[in-house]
């Protein structure tokens, strides 16, 4: 063990929702994989509203754990904000964010650490060589996603997962981030620090199913996608342009046909366009809806989330608080 190690504190934020089951048994993997590292450290757990007894076990372990974080959200925020609550707690020099079902393996942490220590790398990246056991549309609606959002934003996040390593340089960096859509590792990649990756393999959850529904992922894609680019809006743009140019030639070619004195009959071309048109209108105003969604989530300057109750590892007990400002932007 070396100085540099006992001086160095490692924070791992860990956002939970429904983890009850397992979450003992997941916390102790994390100490023995910790325990390797060689530097100090502390967990960040932040219940994200679970309806189970995940808060309970975490005020368990605490008492033996004096190392040990946590925060309860009065209701389920999403992951995204929970991940907020742990980043704006976490003391660490270096802060590990990763998912509490098992997937993201613990045994990888001390391989991260030693990476961040020998590369001084601002980022290490944990990417998926393997998806795991998922649905053939699940996989690809992923790769739609990540495709699409990678043509219109330039970021490559194919294989890219929230089961990254940061430093406190680029941990203040994100935090200085404030809006309340947020999408983590597109706000990683945007923050152009310097990363390197580490390859893993997604395994699988250690109880229950994913509450990732294809709704709540659906979201997060807007959310990424509106939130990196405006070039969506730009096609509007560009369409209505098209369109109108088409018009103006249709709209000669029908007056020549009637000054030459042939009958324009056309009904099926006339209602055809109307669907195009109509359709790529009613595309068009959804387009813009999703972006004024975001304008509005973000002039509302709501905090991103509240918390009822937290756990002061400081103190080695659970206090009980009603902080219904907290959760504000710092």
């Amino acid at each position: 063990m070396n100085d540099r190690s006992i001086a160095t504190l490692v924070s791992v934020v860990i956002p939970l929702y429904k983890e009850g089951p397992h979450l003992r048994t997941f916390i102790s993997d994390l100490k023995t994989a910790l325990q390797e590292t060689e530097c100090r450290f502390e967990l960040v757990l932040v219940d994200d509203g679970s309806p189970d007894d995940t808060w309970k076990v975490i005020t368990e372990e605490a008492r033996t754990l004096p190392n040990l974080r946590a925060v309860r959200l009065s209701r389920n925020f999403g992951k995204e904000l929970a991940l907020c609550a742990g980043l704006e707690r976490a003391r660490g020099d270096a802060v590990v964010v990763m998912d509490g079902d098992g997937q993201h393996p613990p045994s990888l942490l001390p391989q991260m650490v030693k990476t961040w220590e020998t590369t001084q790398s601002d980022i290490v990246e944990a990417v998926k060589t393997r998806r795991g056991r998922e649905s053939l549309g699940g996989k690809l609606g992923a790769l739609l996603f990540y495709l699409i959002l990678n043509k219109l934003s330039g970021f490559e996040l194919k294989g890219a997962s929230d089961f990254k390593l940061m430093n406190r340089k680029a941990v203040n960096a994100w935090l200085q981030m404030s809006e309340r859509n947020v999408f983590f590792r597109g706000m990683t990649a945007w923050m152009g620090f310097s990363s390197v990756r580490v390859p893993f393999e997604v395994v699988a959850r250690r109880t229950g199913k994913s509450s990732w529904s294809y709704l709540k992922r659906l979201k997060l894609a807007l959310i990424g996608i509106t939130t990196f680019s405006s070039l969506p809006l730009h096609l509007v743009t560009l369409l209505g342009l098209m369109f109108f140019i088409f018009s103006l030639l249709l709209a000669a070619q029908t007056l020549y046909k009637q000054l030459a004195g042939h009958a324009v009959t056309g009904f099926a071309t006339t209602i055809l366009l109307e669907l195009i048109i109509g359709s790529l209108l009613m595309i068009s105003l959804g387009i813009i809806g999703e972006y004024l969604a975001r304008i509005y989530e973000e002039v509302k300057a709501r905090p991103r989330y509240v918390v009822t109750e937290s756990i002061d590892s400081e103190i080695n007990s659970a206090k009980s608080q009603q902080l219904t400002q907290e959760g504000t932007v710092p």
